[in-house]
């Protein structure tokens, strides 16, 4: 009868195991930590040795290491022993003292930092030394033979290589973010915008709030009454719309904006503003996110230990007193999204209101400051992926499209392309080809003809002013244009001024990436190559939770590997995602998508919990069917994919700890970068449900009964 018990229970559990194997080998999809990496203060050496512990009335206790460091260790120890963090043990290490004199008849003390079960039998207990014995000659001891055996033994590469990983996918993602990263800092009781995080991904939003005295004027609309009434919120990140425009007096930009909660909050205006505001071509809409932010997060070192090398000391520092001066009073940081489209505009164009009540927008608008709060504009430092220099130079240009002539001027040239700001907004379209003509530069050069040269444009700005253009040249013809900028550069390097400068304040960048890596609340994807297509090979997971990772989470889908199949199926990546950016390049602007999510969380699995939807651009109202079905008993997600291709991996970000793993391992340092070089496009998803919602043929009263429905929902959660 036993037999047969232990035959069934063994059964049971070889099933259990099968189906636990069956699920992970599902999941290919990597869950990248941001941020959730470490430094350690010294190299640690896997190495198994026998040791005895002892703590409370518990002696003689066997366990082995599994490896060891000068100030701490990691034991494999029985899970029928109950010990807890933050329990002092004292450890006699048997092994060694086989076969050296270590004069430790105590043993050694340590603190419990962690216990981690691996399996029934056994726990992973960390362990870090007191150092309450104060025997100089046993920890040279310890120094000398971890130093002796490194490579006999390997050297503990974990903590390194969930680095690399975890940067190296970090990389991708900041550079490629549509959105703007600002800084509010607190003086005097008052909190204002002090410093912003740039991209050329996100710099026309920081150009937008710029005004004629090329003042920043973000502090008109993230001012202190807003962002206090914003803070009041119950949820970890705090969220609006913020919805702008400029008038324009005497030559003077004025800024009028209110967010959405401030609007219903005053109904009798909410037609008002948004009808007259949306008439203007200067309208926007943004998504506002604040979290907290503090100058701690600003250094993040290196993962490697300072002996592992002269110079990573130096490398390991934290910032310049001068970055600690400049950030030191920063209390959050906030995520500014545009996320308006001409649909939506059109929408509150048909808004009726009382043209008498128009001197009511005073209400919203911000007076100009004299001496305003000083913003530091800080671009991000990452690989510059060009493949020529860039040149700061100013000079005139006619831009002739179908007979209509666009005056303006460069802003950047190199030998193959430049950067143009047009005094109105232009009218054509990326794809398009135009003839350029450089009066200015005509008049240095008789050799050159600097007229009907043609040029493809690469990019254009939302406001339509600032183009990137590229030269159109046919086969391997020479190119006029080419030729005379080859020729400029060449004999001008020592006075023109390249565009990628050196920083204000070495240091500041990353400083304030890494604040910004540790305060991530968006859903980042990434999709890796994969034949003639592509598919999801990781997300990224920040400190912040978006409603996506509370749903997988939901699932259990949140460890080391996910599976994101029924949120955005490999059907939507083959048939809408794929054709639309194999050929794009990595300076292509992020490209926009719409996905729409009806979720039950009533249902046991994903697979039958979700429904969505995935459309090229902005336009959501192909989802109003799908949306209204399930609007009065599941939760409906509307949200914005913004998709990008990548360049080759940032390896200089990562050069230090690439270096130490190849001592140790060479393969494994091979692999991660070949994992890195498989990334072949970044993505980042974010809710716009509320302003989407609003725009569709909804009852109003389902659509906040809805809200109210997932918030409870998330809230339990997160």
């Amino acid at each position: 009868m036993n037999t047969e018990n232990n035959h069934r229970v063994l059964q049971k559990q070889a099933a259990e195991q099968s189906e636990l194997q069956e699920f992970e080998n599902k999941l290919s999809t990597e869950v990248i930590k941001f941020a959730s990496y470490e430094s350690r203060r010294e190299e640690r050496m896997n190495y198994s040795i026998k040791v005895t512990i002892e703590y409370k009335d518990k002696k003689n206790i066997a366990a082995s290491t599994s490896d060891i460091s000068l100030s701490g260790c990691k034991i494999k120890l029985g899970t029928r022993y109950s010990i807890k963090k933050g329990e002092l043990l004292a450890m006699r290490l048997v092994g060694l003292e086989q076969d050296f004199e270590l004069g430790l008849k105590n043993g050694i003390q340590y603190e419990v930092v962690a216990v981690e079960n691996i399996s029934r039998e056994y726990n992973h207990i960390r362990l870090k030394r007191t150092y309450i014995e104060k025997n100089e000659a046993f920890d040279d001891f310890l120094d000398s033979f971890i130093n002796g055996n490194k490579r006999r033994y390997k050297v503990n590469l974990d903590n390194t290589l969930d680095a690399v990983v975890s940067k190296g996918y970090e990389q991708y993602y900041i550079p490629r973010v549509t959105s703007l990263y600002v800084f509010l800092s607190k003086k005097d009781e008052t909190l204002y915008p002090s410093l912003s995080l740039t991209t050329e991904n996100n710099i026309f939003i920081q150009r937008y709030f710029t005004d004629e005295r090329k003042v920043p004027c973000l502090y008109n609309v993230l001012n202190h009454q807003r962002v206090t009434q914003l803070l009041t919120q119950i949820t970890a990140v705090k969220e609006d719309y913020l919805y702008t425009f400029t008038h324009v007096s005497s030559g003077k930009i004025y800024y009028y904006s209110a967010t959405r909660t401030e609007l219903n909050n005053n109904p009798k205006l909410k037609d008002l503003f948004l009808g007259f505001g949306s008439q203007k071509e200067s309208w926007q809409s943004f998504k506002i996110q604040i979290m907290p932010s503090h100058p701690d997060d600003s250094f993040i070192p290196l993962s490697l230990p300072n002996s592992a090398g002269s110079n990573i000391e130096k490398l390991n520092k934290p910032p310049s007193p001068r970055v600690k001066g400049l950030i030191k009073d920063v209390k959050y940081v906030v995520v500014l999204t545009s996320m308006g489209n001409k649909a939506e505009q059109e929408d509150y164009k048909q808004l009726s209101y009382d043209k008498a009540l128009v001197n009511q927008l005073k209400h919203f608008g911000h007076a100009k400051h004299k001496s305003p709060p000083y913003l530091d504009i800080v671009p991000l430092e990452y690989v510059n992926l060009r493949s020529h220099k860039r040149y700061l130079y100013k000079t005139p240009v006619s831009i002739t499209v179908n007979e209509t002539v666009y005056d303006g001027y460069t802003r950047d040239f190199s030998v193959m392309g430049l950067q143009l700001e047009c005094e109105q907004p232009v009218t054509f379209k990326k794809g398009d080809v135009v003839l350029l003509a450089f009066p200015e530069l005509q008049k240095i050069t008789k050799k050159h003809k600097l007229s009907e040269l043609k040029y493809e444009v690469m990019a254009i700005s939302k406001s339509f002013t600032t183009i990137n253009l590229k030269a159109n040249r046919v086969a391997d013809l020479p190119h006029a244009g080419v030729t005379f900028f080859t020729q400029l550069i060449e004999g001008n390097k020592d006075k023109l001024k390249v565009s990628e400068e050196a920083p204000k304040v070495e240091g500041l960048s990353t400083a304030l990436r890494n604040m910004v890596t540790k305060s991530v609340c968006q859903f980042p994807f990434y999709l890796h190559k994969e034949a003639a297509h592509f598919k999801t090979g990781a997300i990224g997971f920040g400190l912040y939770a978006s409603p996506m990772h509370v749903i997988l989470q939901n699932f259990g889908l949140l460890s080391n590997k996910t599976d994101l199949s029924s949120i955005l199926t490999q059907e939507q990546i083959v048939d809408v995602i794929t054709p639309n950016i194999k050929d794009r390049s990595r300076q292509d602007p992020p490209l926009a998508f719409t996905l729409a999510i009806n979720f039950d969380p009533r249902k046991g699995s994903i697979e039958d919990a979700v429904v969505s939807q995935c459309v090229l651009g902005e336009d959501y109202t192909s989802f109003n069917k799908q949306i209204s079905k399930g609007i009065k008993s599941e939760l409906i997600f509307v949200m914005r994919l913004y998709i990008s291709r990548t360049g080759r991996p940032d390896t200089d970000y990562l050069s230090n700890e690439l270096k130490y793993v190849s001592q140790y391992a060479m393969h494994k340092a091979k692999d991660l970068e070949e994992a890195l070089w498989a990334v072949a496009g970044v993505g980042d998803m974010v809710d716009i449900t509320e302003e989407a919602l609003s725009h569709l043929e909804l009852k109003q009263e389902q659509v906040e009964q809805m809200g109210r429905r997932k918030l409870i929902w998330l809230n339990r959660l997160r």
